[in-house]
Parts: C-alpha cells; structure tokens; sequence
C-alpha cells in the first residue's frame, strides 16, 4: 500500500509545522513503513532567486531555506523513523542535492540552497547513526535526484544539460534505493547510484 502525504491530504502535510508532521506520522498506526520518502525542497519562487553573490544574502530567505530544505525533513526523520520496522529492511530518503556537497562545490553561488541541502545532509548522517543503534538493517540516505524537470528546476535548465522527466526520474531513485544495504545507511548517492561527496 502507497500513502502519500502532501499539503492536500487528509491529514494535510505542512514541512514547517511539526504538529501535522507528528499527525501525518500517527495516521499510518498501526501500518510499519519499509519505505519512507521525503520529495520536499525549495530552491526559490516568484520574489527570491537563488543568490549569486553574497551581496544578495537576506536573512529572511535564508531561514526560509533552512525550515524547507532541512528543518521540516529533520523533523519528518523525528517522526518517521521510529515508525521503521525494529527488525528486516527499511528505507527512509530524502531528496538533498549536489549542490549540498562541500567537497562538489565548484561553481559558488546558491548561498541558501546550498547550505541548507548540506544542513540536511548532516541530518542524515546523524539520524543514521541513531537509526542503526536500534534498527540495524534500517537504511537513511540522502540521494540526488539529478536535474528533472518541475518548477524548482525549469528557470535553470541550460541547454544540453541532462534532464529527465519525473517518472524517469522516481524509477531511477527506487532503484538505486533496492540495491542499497545498511552499510550505505549515512550515505549520500545520485540517481545513478553513485556516492556524492559530503
């Protein structure tokens, strides 16, 4: 069975509420999810643009990043992952991206987006940690999706960048997801399966 949360479900999901975060966790009672996926993330909208220069910081926009792109999934982790079998194999991930990776960034920029896919990615290594003490062959991961195409990511799209549509995109994230064991739990890999530097 496939429960899907979003902003329109019943229990309605809000990333920055806690309260229908705990809610939509306690409506799957007395179910145990084997798979857990947090699709969630916000690169920009119709006011803000990702920063290019540090000139363009504004404090507001940067803590709007951080509760969407890594607060609101950390809590989803506080809530979830106590929900993950205590025995056999389960998966919890969570969409971060390249750009969230220190040891990638080439190119700058992006201030806010970046830093809060790089918080979220420390989330995942630690909630890893303390998922193994007590689930062992649970896995946490976060995974790159690479660049598909919806409306975070239309306004980057350059010419002869890859880009797949979102279909093509979910098989290629479920299937590096079965192939995944507990010893890549922490980790962070991209659609191809391949690990993305921290």
């Amino acid at each position: 069975e496939v429960v899907a949360f979003s902003r329109t479900s019943t229990p309605p999901l809000d990333i920055t509420d806690e309260a229908s975060l705990r809610d939509a966790a306690a409506s799957l009672a007395p179910a145990v999810p084997l798979l857990v996926i947090d699709a969630t993330g916000f690169l920009h909208d119709a006011a803000h643009r990702p920063e290019k220069a540090w000139r363009e910081l504004d404090p507001a926009q940067m803590a709007r990043a951080f509760a969407l792109n890594a607060i609101g999934p950390a809590l989803l982790m506080k809530h979830f992952l106590p929900l993950l079998p205590a025995q056999g194999r389960a998966v919890f991930a969570t969409l971060s991206a390249r750009v969230g990776s220190i040891g990638d960034n080439r190119l700058g920029g992006w201030y806010s987006y970046r830093a809060s896919k790089a918080a979220l990615n420390q989330f995942v290594r630690t909630a890893a940690i303390e998922l193994a003490r007590s689930r062992p062959q649970a896995i946490c991961v976060a995974l790159h999706p690479g660049t598909v195409a919806t409306p975070l990511s239309a306004p980057f799209a350059k010419a002869g960048l890859a880009v797949r549509d979102s279909a093509t995109a979910a098989q290629e994230l479920l299937a590096v997801l079965a192939r995944l064991t507990p010893a890549d739990s922490g980790g962070f890999f991209d659609h191809k399966g391949l690990a993305v530097p921290w």
